[in-house]
């Protein structure tokens, strides 16, 4: 199948790139620049990647994103939360509706394109914090998307019920270079360590047994991961 993948330049994206380049034909890699704090450092990554496989980088602008939503993870919000990526204070990072916005230019563009599937890497530790990142949400998007395409666009979801470690050692299969993607959601010169998404990328690779070989500005013990309501 012809497929579009999105894919930021974090670890599940491009592993996803990977998978699917690996299983269908990849029309192109699609990002999106829509104002947050991490978007200059995980874009460049997305684009090395897509062109070390061959495959079209294209890098949508929403400017609007940041101009008009409530987020901390967008430059114009506050402080990004540090701990566990579970944690409630991470509630704070929700772009509100991200995902369907994303899905819904991807989807157009996939159709033109003349893709029939759209490839997104949301994962079992986006459940908890991300509604948008949820099955129940994804199977929502995924009829709207074939209903709503001459194409019958279909949503494709590989990771949809792996944890991070799983798709660290998938990638590492594929021949992932994980020090050539970027996590941390504050965007500094290095990985802070201690955001949730630091943490998330440092248990991956602890669970997963695959080596972390990213530079990180503090490599506190990990929090515990919190426990049920």
């Amino acid at each position: 199948m012809k497929v579009v993948v999105l894919c930021s330049g974090g670890m599940d994206s491009v592993t996803a790139l990977y998978a699917a380049k690996a299983e269908h034909e990849v029309v192109a890699a699609v990002s999106f620049d829509y104002g947050a704090k991490h978007n200059a450092r995980e874009i460049p990554f997305a684009a090395e990647h897509a062109a070390r496989l061959r495959v079209r980088h294209e890098v949508v602008a929403l400017p609007f994103v940041d101009r008009l939503f409530a987020s901390a993870l967008l430059k114009g919000g506050g402080d990004i939360p540090e701990g566990h990526y579970q944690a409630d204070n991470m509630k704070q990072t929700v772009v509100p509706f991200r995902n369907a916005i994303m899905l819904s230019i991807s989807a157009g563009f996939a159709e033109s394109a003349g893709a029939g599937g759209l490839v997104i890497a949301a994962h079992t530790g986006d459940h908890v914090i991300y509604p948008d990142c949820r099955e129940e949400f994804m199977q929502a998007m995924a009829d709207a998307m074939r209903t709503g395409t001459y194409a019958g666009i279909e949503l494709l979801r590989p990771f949809i019920g792996w944890d991070k470690a799983r798709i660290a050692a998938e990638g590492a299969r594929l021949g992932v270079d994980f020090s050539r993607t970027w996590s941390c959601y504050k965007g500094g010169e290095v990985h802070c360590g201690r955001c949730g998404t630091c943490v998330e990328r440092r248990e991956a690779f602890a669970q997963s047994g695959v080596p972390d070989p990213t530079v990180y500005a503090a490599a506190d013990p990990l929090p515990p991961r919190p426990g049920p309501c």
